[in-house]
């Protein structure tokens, strides 16, 4: 488990993000009790995702143009979420959603074919409300921070490249991830497991991974084999909210 963890933590922040659906996959697949699993993958990713955006803004990649609209709305939402009560099916369903996507984000990764493009379109305000508040609900009710939502949006809307949107998506999850804890605490769902070993290993994953990540890409390889993963807790997740049915 810590292996997979400082794994996650490594690919992930490469690209700026913080790692929540691969913690949510790998603690489900060694029993971490609902209660504890989007709480601790939450504390998780505030780690890893704000390793991630000191290291990409201290290399200059940070634009406020391009991350602030979509922090305005997403902070309130993931709050929302945070507090919204939902069934262990439910919560399930959209885990199994959620590790589909993000699966599909890391087998596929546009910033691979945008590398060295920085794109110049200015951000579109209503979208970027719109878009923000959306995936911050999102965050907030299954335990992630987003941005493996929000970066292909900016990607192929033109708004920024790969390294700029990997700082934006570091701030967006760190502020998200937040926002979801506190509207967890708010309806006083905030259990914590012994995180101990597990905040050691995804913290040095962050650093080694953002630090790659702010000069070049890691191999493409590495993101689908953590995509296989997910993929099959995905799977497996889908396969008990059918039996719950």
């Amino acid at each position: 488990m810590l292996a997979l963890v400082a794994l996650a933590a490594v690919v992930y922040s490469s690209i700026g993000f913080g790692g929540a659906s691969a913690y949510l996959a790998i603690l489900s697949l060694y029993g971490v009790p609902h209660a504890e699993l989007s709480t601790s993958a939450l504390v998780l990713n505030i780690l890893v995702a704000g390793v991630a955006a000191f290291n990409f803004a201290r290399a200059g990649h940070l634009s406020g143009r391009v991350t602030w609209p979509f922090v305005i709305a997403s902070v309130p939402a993931a709050f929302l979420g945070g507090r919204l009560p939902v069934g262990a099916s439910v919560y399930g369903l959209l885990l199994a959603v959620s590790l589909f996507l993000a699966a599909l984000r890391l087998w596929w990764s546009p910033e691979a074919s945008a590398a060295g493009e920085e794109g110049n379109r200015p951000v579109g305000w209503s979208l970027a409300l719109v878009a923000g508040a959306a995936i911050g609900v999102l965050s907030g009710i299954v335990g992630v921070g987003g941005g493996i939502f929000l970066s292909p949006l900016i990607i192929l809307a033109g708004w920024a490249g790969p390294r700029r949107t990997a700082a934006t998506a570091a701030v967006f999850i760190v502020v998200n991830s937040i926002a979801g804890l506190v509207g967890r605490a708010a309806r006083g769902a905030l259990v914590v497991g012994d995180l101990g070993l597990l905040i050691a290993v995804a913290f040095a994953g962050g650093v080694v991974g953002s630090r790659l990540g702010a000069r070049r890409l890691l191999p493409v390889h590495l993101r689908r084999v953590l995509a296989l993963i997910l993929l099959t807790v995905a799977y497996r997740n889908f396969r008990l909210w059918l039996g719950a049915l």
